[in-house]
């Protein structure tokens, strides 16, 4: 069975750092398109940034600059590296995939991670 494992997160100061890890486990024929969502109490989820099986990125206005989605492909894993962190990004930060089991393609959400920023 087909799982993405989130890690990372946690509680900063505004101005620090984050990474966060979805690692895709499983049995994987490729893992494919990527992206990560956040989603504030209260508030409706949305996007944040994807990336393309190619490495192609694209991000939402607010984090450009600060934040850059990555991937490794040998290990199945996206990253989101999230600096100069403010006090709005705090929110529970999800990733999400189109992975291929065999040949039939299935998209994934991760368990989601917590991120709080202090200002």
């Amino acid at each position: 069975q087909v799982q993405l494992v989130q890690s990372g997160g946690g509680l900063v100061q505004a101005g620090e750092s984050l990474r966060l890890s979805c690692a895709a486990s499983g049995s994987i024929s490729t893992f494919d398109f990527a992206a990560w969502y956040r989603q504030a109490p209260g508030k409706p989820r949305e996007w944040v940034a994807t990336i393309t099986t190619g490495g192609t990125t694209n991000y939402e206005d607010s984090v450009k600059g600060r934040f850059t989605i990555s991937r490794d492909n040998a290990k199945n894993t996206v990253y989101l590296q999230m600096n100069s962190l403010k006090f709005e990004d705090t929110a529970v930060y999800s990733c999400n995939a189109d992975v291929k089991v065999g040949t039939r393609l299935y998209t994934y959400w991760g368990q989601g991670t917590q991120v709080t920023v202090s200002p």
